[in-house]
């Protein structure tokens, strides 16, 4: 039997909450971690990381098998639930922690994500410009466990009702084709 073929990217677009509870539901997907990356410090706790202080930006680690779902695809996810207009800002998560950010692994995923930038601007999709980050992967550092699976562990939350679940919605109406059964 041949072994799967995985990728790895990682995205920051906004509350990591949020952009794991999206990603963990798309088919091809094999593991999404949430954690911090992008910053100036060595092993920062999330208490250090939301001070907005260190430069980290809250993202996720995904790994993904590219022969079923490619780079552009999961792109194209990850620029319709989050809003890449707004600088250092996810509705009412405001700072650097919570910045739009694409921290590429490869030069095929960095000329990926300029070109689906290039497309996304050009059909003026969003009334605004796309101000997201697109920066080599540098250390990933994994989040604590309580923000593991956030979402599904604490759907009841407000925060969740209110920032998460139209995140869903939208996966949902969107993308039903790319979503694990």
């Amino acid at each position: 039997m041949k072994d799967e073929t995985i990728e790895i990217t990682t995205l920051a677009g906004g509350c990591f909450w949020c952009t794991e509870a999206v990603f963990e539901r798309i088919k091809a997907v094999t593991k999404v971690i949430s954690g911090f990356t992008g910053g100036t410090i060595k092993n920062p706790a999330y208490r250090e990381i939301i001070t907005g202080r260190t430069g980290h930006a809250e993202a996720v680690e995904i790994h993904f098998n590219p022969e079923i779902i490619s780079f552009e695809e999961l792109l194209y996810i990850f620029f319709s639930v989050h809003d890449p207009t707004t600088l250092n800002r996810q509705q009412f998560d405001v700072g650097t922690q919570y910045r739009s950010a694409i921290f590429y692994h490869s030069e095929v995923q960095k000329e990926t994500a300029l070109k689906v930038i290039e497309r996304l601007e050009k059909e003026k999709i969003f009334d605004a410009p796309i101000v997201t980050e697109i920066v080599p992967a540098t250390t990933f550092y994994t989040a604590e466990p309580e923000h593991k699976e956030y979402y599904s562990r604490h759907r009841e939350q407000q925060y969740c009702q209110v920032i998460i679940d139209p995140k869903i919605k939208k996966l949902k109406e969107l993308f039903s084709e790319k979503l694990k059964n």
